[in-house]
């Protein structure tokens, strides 16, 4: 039985287990996610930029258009992580690890999106590029568990090996997203309490609400477009890597048939 006729993979998962078909997926959908990313960044910039100066805050407050869907989609490719490892270490899905490894770097661009923005942000509204708080710490946690784990995959040359030890590491590294969800409550921070994500509805200004939803929904389509992008590479080097260690097999035994 071969690995994409196993019963651990849920049915709906069995047809993508197999490379081929998923890089014949990709190639259908890819198009179509990449024209939807390019519109909603269009539409969700242009809101963006159309918002009037906030009481407080003035111009500033535009930064937030960029800030908070970086910080969205930092935690939820990560969550993209955590269901990948799930695959790895219960299902034994094929495409799990490639899932993972092709999040990672871009998690930890959006992570570092975030911190920057956040820095340059709150560098006019608390005098400050920096501060030690629960949330801003908790945050720079998470950039430094993604290159933590990207370097773990790059040390380990055995694949399965290396699947399963950095999927271990996404979970136990899984603590730290409600950390920096739940941190405004749990701490003292200068971060202002939630107020889009909350169990009694935003409390955000519908002109600021509708742009930062379109923002967001724009960063959600540039991380599925991004991470089909990189799975389809990373899928591809690993072809390539399989038929180059083929090729050295080969070599060697005609050297040996010849000597």
């Amino acid at each position: 039985m071969t690995i994409v006729d196993s019963p651990n993979i849920p049915r709906g998962l069995t047809a993508l287990a197999n490379p081929t078909r998923f890089l014949a997926l990709v190639r259908i959908v890819l198009p179509f996610l990449t024209l939807i990313t390019v519109i909603l960044l269009a539409i969700g910039l242009w809101m963006g930029f159309s918002v009037p100066d906030d009481y407080q805050q003035g111009r500033t407050v535009r930064i937030m258009f960029v800030h908070v869907p970086s910080v969205w989609m930092a935690m939820g490719a990560y969550m993209v992580m955590v269901s990948s490892a799930l695959g790895v270490l219960v299902w034994r899905h094929p495409l799990a690890d490639v899932a993972a490894r092709a999040a990672a770097p871009l998690g930890a661009c959006f992570t570092f999106l975030g911190l920057a923005t956040g820095s340059i942000w709150g560098r006019p509204m608390w005098g400050t590029w920096w501060v030690w708080d629960a949330r801003l710490t908790s945050f720079l946690i998470l950039f430094i568990i993604y290159l933590g784990l990207m370097a773990l995959w790059n040390s380990i040359e055995e694949p399965a090996r290396s699947a399963r030890m950095a999927a271990v590491a996404i979970l136990v590294g899984a603590i730290n997203i409600p950390i920096i969800k739940f941190s405004v409550d749990w701490f003292t921070t200068l971060h202002q309490p939630a107020s889009v994500l909350r169990s009694d509805g935003p409390t955000l200004a519908p002109e600021f609400l509708y742009p930062l939803f379109t923002m967001g929904l724009a960063f959600l389509f540039l991380f599925l477009t991004l991470h089909l992008m990189a799975m389809r590479n990373e899928i591809l080097r690993r072809q390539i890597r399989t038929l180059q260690r083929k090729a050295t097999r080969d070599i060697r035994a005609k050297k040996q048939a010849t000597t």
